[in-house]
């Protein structure tokens, strides 16, 4: 099978179940774990927006006047709290009314470690589920991109907002207890709550008090001792016994690979 790489899609399931899409092409990654998989990159990369071809990609799969041209790729996106909508120097102001201006979640994840985040409502658990957390709870709601990373920004002063893919990887997650931690957080940034909801409104932001964590597993039967990253731009050929799939990772005996890294790469799949 031959196609352009996408990020994969998950469905929480028990374990999460994975596709890859290739092109027009959705392959069901669950049946593979245990047996040998090959993907060899074609040397061809195509623009994720605009589909022309290129020879590097930036941003996870975009061409260079793209990269530079788009809102979705400005670095307001990884620090929403630094908003160009906001600031008034937005790329694209109807994308950004359209894609920020609409509810988010500040949530806490186990990954490798306890993390606050935040995503879009159409995300979840898709953004859990990338990040490869393995435990997941939605703390507030909120009425835009912007607002969600002022929120995280307060509460990143007391934990991290940062994954370790390497530590992910591994599995050394302990369940943490997330309610507690929650309540525990609330309590360290609730003036400074107050003051955005002053500043926004009452109705801007809203605790998620009934919120239970969710537990996500994934399909895995063997975790790597090692950490060894392949990279398509350095060895095009990627081989070896899928033995799991966390977060955008594939987790062969041979070395870990990053899916969402390549987006765009044409790719030849095999079992």
């Amino acid at each position: 099978m031959l196609g352009t790489l996408r990020k994969m899609l998950t469905e929480l399931q028990a374990p999460v179940k994975y596709q890859l899409p290739l092109g027009e092409q959705l392959i069901e990654l669950n049946p593979f774990i245990g047996k040998k998989i090959k993907l060899s990159y074609t040397g061809n990369i195509a623009c994720v927006h605009c589909q022309r071809a290129i020879n590097k990609s930036f941003n996870q799969g975009f061409c260079y006047p793209c990269f530079i041209s788009l809102a979705q790729c400005d670095m307001c996106i990884m620090k929403p709290e630094a908003c160009h909508y906001a600031a008034g120097t937005c790329r694209e102001p109807s994308w950004g009314e359209a894609f920020c201006f609409q509810p988010h979640y500040v949530y806490l994840a186990n990954s490798s470690g306890v993390k606050v985040g935040i995503t879009r409502h159409t995300q979840v658990p898709t953004r859990w589920i990338d990040q490869g957390a393995v435990q997941a709870l939605p703390i507030f709601k909120v009425q835009s991109r912007y607002l969600s990373g002022l929120v995280e920004v307060i509460i990143a002063e007391h934990i991290s907002d940062k994954t370790s893919w390497q530590k992910m990887l591994k599995n050394g997650q302990d369940d943490v207890d997330l309610i507690a931690k929650r309540d525990e957080l609330v309590m360290l940034v609730q003036e400074r709550l107050k003051a955005l909801k002053k500043q926004f409104g009452e109705q801007a932001i809203e605790f998620l008090l009934a919120q239970q964590v969710i537990d996500i597993h994934y399909p895995v039967d063997q975790y790597p001792s090692k950490i060894k990253s392949f990279n398509f731009d350095k060895n095009p050929v990627v081989e070896g016994v899928l033995h799991g799939i966390k977060g955008q990772y594939l987790l062969l005996d041979t070395g870990v690979i990053n899916i969402r890294k390549f987006t765009g790469y044409e790719v030849a799949f095999s079992v």
